[in-house]
């Protein structure tokens, strides 16, 4: 069975549950309602970090038996039960019980089912607010390791691709117009720029929230003297985080998490977008490996960019979840209130829509085929090495804004005879100025072009080189 439908089972009853919750239960005079309880519950999404919960609880046990509150008979029973629930849950024999409401009431009543009172006395010093949030943090934290991976894996596809195509000239664009000769492997390496950024933006993220809540307590911290530092450096945290309240309520660590997940898949989507155009039959530039598009089931000549269009379609998607998580915080009092409890799914949303978007693009990027013969003719259209010749003239010592208009009516006149710069005789040229002279070829052609933009960032083949071997070393 989904966990949708699941939920939509749960959530469909309304009979009054036969107890009332044992975690909580004994200021309540009567038992929650059914639907109330499948609809409070966060179970049905949150079991997903069951691993990170076990983790925490296990630290904070050592913790409590460091500080001789735990004693060592009761830290072994923990340790050995908490060990047997997590290869349960692992090998799919775990019961998840709605009315146990979370994955921490979960797995601390099977522990208490197998080990007894030592189970009941493993949430000595914590509370779910604290331990949600140090779940959260440990969840995301080995995500974004898993995302900076792939991100890598990514740049090293778009590398390949960029090293192998470093001198195959296409028109550049700006308003989707040809402007100037580049080469693709320039264009790869922009690609590698904009995710080199993703990259260490994920990274920042990962290391301003790795600061350990456990410990916070409900808001106000705990009265029993426990070791914040010691649980901290247990789980891989940098250091506790330094206010209660603070600990516990807020999700800017989430959100920005988000934050830099939308930003990936806008990076993703441009880059679908341009994959979508110049795989079409007008661009004609490049070819995507067939087990990455698929077909018409009325139309039989097509070939469709499924996955770049769906990567673009996913993006609404993850802008959505941050939307979401922004607009959930908005309002919120401190300490900590129920509606955090909706932080979860768009937050789970946005991990599992980045991983797959990341596989999907550093599997099929370095397949990419390009079509040189059209990439190259396109270059040639448009009139893409006019900027050439203006920087040509103001070499002969004219003012740039009079070598712009030069070149303007030099168009002009290509533009009314159907011919290229290029293709212009220097006769007709050298109407316009009479300091255009024969070596003006050597700068209109498309190769003159690229090669004359040899500096740090520019689209000649031998920066694409330096470029690409520097990124090889980082």
């Amino acid at each position: 069975m989904s966990d949708k439908k699941q939920q939509s089972d749960l959530l469909s009853s309304s009979t009054p549950n036969s107890a009332t919750n044992p975690a909580w239960g004994g200021r309540f005079s009567e038992q929650t309602d059914a639907f109330v309880e499948a609809f409070t519950a966060s179970v049905q999404f949150d079991q997903r970090m069951y691993r990170q919960d076990i983790a925490g609880s296990r630290a904070h046990a050592k913790m409590l038996n460091k500080i001789k509150v735990l004693c060592d008979e009761d830290l072994t029973a923990i340790l050995t039960g908490l060990d047997t629930v997590e290869q349960e849950i692992h090998d799919g024999k775990f019961n998840w019980s709605v009315a146990r409401e979370d994955v921490h009431m979960n797995i601390e009543g099977r522990l208490t089912e197998l080990v007894g009172d030592a189970g009941k006395r493993l949430h000595t010093g914590r509370s779910r607010n604290d331990q949600v949030a140090t779940d959260i943090r440990l969840y995301l934290r080995e995500q974004i390791d898993s995302i900076v991976e792939e991100i890598k894996r990514l740049q090293q596809g778009v590398l390949d691709i960029a090293e192998q195509e470093a001198a195959t000239i296409m028109p550049g664009f700006t308003h989707l117009q040809v402007a100037q000769p580049i080469t693709f492997g320039h264009h790869m390496m922009a690609w590698y720029e904009m995710l080199k950024r993703d990259a260490m933006r994920f990274v920042d993220c990962q290391q301003r929230m790795n600061m350990s809540p456990l410990g916070a307590a409900a808001l106000a911290g705990t009265s029993y003297p426990i070791d914040r530092e010691y649980t901290a450096s247990v789980l891989g945290f940098t250091a506790p985080t330094q206010n209660s309240l603070d600990s516990v309520s807020d999700r800017d660590f989430a959100i920005e998490f988000c934050s830099a997940a939308a930003i990936l898949l806008t990076h993703l989507s441009r880059m679908s977008e341009e994959l979508i155009i110049w795989s079409s039959a007008q661009f004609n530039f490049i070819e995507l490996p067939d087990r990455f598009c698929t077909g018409s089931s009325i139309m039989p000549q097509k070939k469709n960019p499924d996955v770049p269009e769906l990567v673009r379609g996913k993006t609404g998607r993850v802008n959505g979840n941050l939307i979401s998580l922004l607009t959930l915080m908005k309002s919120q009092p401190l300490a900590y209130n129920k509606d955090n409890q909706e932080d979860k799914e768009p937050l789970f949303d946005t991990v599992d829509t980045v991983a797959g978007c990341l596989r999907a693009f550093a599997d099929m990027v370095p397949a990419i085929k390009c079509k040189h013969t059209n990439m190259y003719n396109a270059a040639k259209q448009g009139f893409s090495t006019a900027t050439d010749l203006a920087d040509y003239l103001v070499r002969k010592k004219l003012p740039f804004r009079d070598a712009h208009e030069i070149v303007g009516k030099a168009v002009a006149m290509g533009v009314s005879c159907g011919k290229d710069l290029s293709e212009l005789t220097l006769e007709e040229l050298q109407q316009f100025s009479d300091k255009i002279e024969k070596d003006v070829f050597e700068v209109l052609t498309l190769e003159g072009s690229v090669e004359a933009r040899n500096h740090i960032g520019g689209t000649a083949p031998e920066q694409v080189k330096k470029a690409i071997a520097l990124a090889r070393q980082s």
